[in-house]
């Protein structure tokens, strides 16, 4: 029988396990207090030691031996010293940072790289400190309304609510002199969208599940906010020229795709031939794995944390529809619900149909990415993903007003990343992606061949009755024709615009978004025309087409204004459409089928509000819309 070895300190507790059968060696193990060298346990010193018996198949002799000692010892080492160890690790590669960081400043400042390399690092700067402040301090705001009196509390309430309609009534006094000081008194006809705005929060009112329930803060900070993110776009040059220069970035990101799809179709077809297949497509697997990694990061669900935050403040609304609406920037309809999955079984009917609305009233940055590469401007696709959100939860509220108690939610229980390192996130996130692609695949072929099935059949209709060029677009351009007008957009163009609207309504946004890009390359291709032969006789226009005879060309459906061009840029972003109902609802009913009869009671009406949702934001653009480019 083995002894445990003779220790000069008094040994307080011993454990002995029973010894196996056959020959048995003294295994090292460690353990979460320290090192074992003996199949028996030891308490030593109040330090606890559990030693492991070997079967005859781990005899450890010789150089096995060693390398087992070795082993324990840096296992041990790291137990002991393990969170030293990071931190330590952590401040050399800071530091190696700083060291490189300044000696990039130092060869070479001036260039967009060196200004990109500062202010990344100022804002990491910024994050770490602020990380850790919050780390070291445990600061937290508690607002716990036991701790307070009856009296105190009302008297509580009593300066909230007076405080909340000072500044409301401060923030509308001063956007309505600055619209009406820097805006209109330039541009006098930009007014029809001020109208358009008071037209749909109407409309809203009028029509709204229960109007006398409608609470005026979410309402009003929902639009506040999207002037305010409009303001600093479309009417500041450094506003503008940073979202431009955010938009260069991410299109600069996204092209990295065309690395997988060259070895995937070959250099010749990406490069060559601008197919949808070829650059579209590889663009939304590319984005989608990138979102499948910082969410196994934690990344993703930060900054969404931080912007439901501050969305709850601002608007007043719960931290679940709220953490859903700012999800609902990055990510799909079907996909920012899962970060709210605890919360959506005791959710309330508003809560539900704001959910649903910001689904619908967004996109998803993997497919944001396929609309840049279609060559519709990054900069205003972002901030129309911004925008949205509150927009959203402003037109749900007047919409869906709250009628019943809420419940306390909190903002840390967000869903988490089942992955369980970098490389299952990739894989994950590119295998996720395939059904992605394969559902904007087949969809697209599918609309454009009920489309053209469409079209063939009122042009035959048409015919019988002697008119001519009758279609589903023809139909919508005048269908939607006020919808256009009132956002506005040059009269010229409102029939372009109300037929991409038509089409994102009726089919998808990918298509609407693909008629715009062929009008966006018109405009492109008509400058490059004009500068050279500046002269109205050496061009033409046939019907709506316009004819350029020197190169041969023809410009289908002509050219929309820039401000006409931004308009709808903003009114087609998002998935409000007859089909995205039964994604929505299915993928919806799957996560909580509990409340699937309430999710269908209100689909319908959500799809109608994302979609006015998007109005309103087209609405903030040919309002505040400045050309920053003449």
């Amino acid at each position: 029988d083995k002894r445990p070895p003779t220790m000069d300190s008094e040994v307080t507790s011993i454990e002995m396990k029973p010894a196996s059968q056959g020959v048995t060696n003294l295994g090292y193990r460690s353990t979460e207090n320290g090192l074992s060298d003996h199949p028996d346990s030891v308490q030593h010193n109040s330090v606890k030691f559990e030693i492991e018996e070997n079967s005859d198949d781990e005899v450890y002799t010789g150089c096995a031996r060693v390398a087992n000692k070795i082993q324990t010892g840096v296992v041990g080492t790291l137990s002991k010293h393990g969170s030293k160890i990071k931190l330590l690790f952590k401040l050399v590669l800071l530091l190696l940072y700083f060291a490189y960081f300044g000696y990039a400043m130092y060869y070479r400042f001036g260039d967009e790289g060196s200004i990109r390399l500062l202010v990344c690092t100022i804002l990491g700067v910024l994050i770490l400190l602020l990380y850790t402040f919050n780390r070291l301090s445990g600061f937290k705001f508690k607002f716990s309304s036991e701790e307070r009196s009856l009296s105190k509390e009302k008297k509580i309430k009593k300066i909230k609510r007076h405080t909340g309609r000072f500044l409301m009534l401060a923030v509308f006094i001063a956007l309505a002199a600055y619209i009406i000081y820097d805006v209109l008194l330039d541009y006098p006809q930009n007014a029809i969208s001020v109208a358009g705005l008071a037209l749909y929060i109407i409309i809203f009112y009028v029509f709204s599940k229960n109007p006398a329930k409608v609470k005026w803060r979410p309402v009003f900070w929902g639009f506040a906010l999207q002037y305010i993110f409009a303001l600093v776009i479309l009417r500041t040059s450094w506003g503008y020229q940073a979202f431009q220069w955010l938009g260069d970035r991410v299109t600069e990101f996204l092209n990295y795709s065309n690395a997988g799809a060259t070895f995937l179709f070959g250099d010749i077809l990406v490069t060559t031939y601008s197919l949808f297949a070829f650059r579209v497509l590889p663009v939304v697997v590319y984005f989608y794995t990138v979102t499948s990694v910082l969410y196994y990061l934690g990344v993703m669900q930060v900054i969404v944390k931080k912007m439901g935050m501050f969305l709850s403040f601002c608007l007043g609304t719960s931290p679940a529809e709220s953490l859903n609406a700012a999800g609902n920037i990055f990510v799909g309809m079907t996909e920012a619900p899962l970060m709210i999955q605890p919360f959506l079984k005791d959710m309330t009917k508003s809560e539900l149909h704001a959910v649903m609305t910001g689904g619908f009233a967004t996109i998803a940055g993997s497919v944001l990415g396929a609309y840049i590469n279609f060559g519709v401007p990054a900069n205003h696709l972002i901030t129309a993903s911004v925008m949205s959100a509150p927009a959203a939860l402003a037109i749900s509220k007047l919409a869906y007003p709250e009628t019943e108690r809420t419940r306390k939610q909190d903002f840390d229980k967000m869903g988490k990343s089942k992955d369980r390192n970098v490389i299952e996130a990739i894989s994950s996130g590119a295998s996720n992606s395939v059904k992605v692609v394969a559902a904007i695949a087949v969809n697209v072929m599918a609309f454009l061949c009920v489309l053209e099935f469409v079209n063939m059949t009122l042009d035959w209709f048409g015919d019988r009755v002697g008119v001519d060029g009758l279609s589903f677009q023809l139909i919508c351009s005048y269908v939607f024709y006020p919808i256009a007008y009132f956002m506005g957009t040059d009269v010229s163009d409102c029939r372009k615009v109300a037929e991409l609207v038509g089409i994102k309504t009726f089919t998808n946004e990918f298509l609407a978004y693909k008629e715009l890009s062929v009008l966006i390359a018109n405009k492109k291709n008509f400058t490059d025309y004009t500068a050279q032969w500046n002269s109205s006789a050496d061009w033409y226009y046939q019907g709506d087409d316009i004819v350029l005879p020197y190169v041969n060309q023809t410009l289908k459906k002509g050219i929309m204004s820039g401000k006409s061009e931004v308009i709808a840029t903003y009114a087609l972003c998002g998935f409000s459409n007859i089909g995205s109902m039964g994604i929505f609802l299915g993928g919806m009913s799957a996560l909580v089928p509990s409340r699937r009869g309430d999710l269908a009671q209100i689909v319908v009406r959500a799809m109608v509000a994302g979609n006015v949702a998007c109005f309103l934001t087209g609405c903030i653009a040919g309002l505040l819309y400045k050309d920053y480019n003449t």
